[in-house]
């Protein structure tokens, strides 16, 4: 008993689907399941690409040093 169904187990489930929504929009289903996935998965890749990539703000966001501080500290 692992949890996943097997055998006449799925046998039953894909009968159960095949009644409920037809055997018209089972293609339908399944095309847009899979379109589902793969815009999943560009957009991962895309949000995966844009955090690997420094920012031009964030580069440009370094502290100067306060040389205010130093010019007191020689006099």
């Amino acid at each position: 008993m692992s949890g996943l169904p097997s055998g006449p187990e799925l046998i039953i489930i894909l009968f159960v689907i095949l009644l409920l929504f037809g055997s018209k929009k089972l293609p339908e289903l399944a095309r847009s399941i899979g379109k589902s996935i793969s815009e999943f998965k560009k957009g991962k890749d895309e949000a995966v690409v844009t955090n690997d990539t420094p920012k031009a703000a964030d580069a440009n966001t370094t502290k100067p040093v306060n040389q205010d501080n130093n010019q007191q500290k020689s006099t």
